[in-house]
């Protein structure tokens, strides 16, 4: 079977129910700190991905250039 079906789709209450035991595990002070690290690790990731495309492409063109 399909996972996505055994798993099945998360709804509303799903959502509040997570957000209920985060509140309780970590409490309202940390959380704000947990999705701002969050943020800055999505942002470092994607400015990586992004340097490591320009690097590829660059790699390419000077293939393209020797030929």
């Amino acid at each position: 079977m399909n996972a996505f079906v055994i798993a099945g789709v998360i709804g509303p209450w799903q959502v509040v129910l997570i957000v209920a035991v985060a509140l309780l595990l970590f409490g309202g002070r940390k959380i704000p700190e947990l999705m701002k690290g969050l943020g800055e690790g999505m942002k470092e990731f994607k400015k990586a991905t992004r340097e490591n495309n320009d690097d590829n492409s660059s790699d390419k063109e000077a293939e393209k250039l020797n030929k």
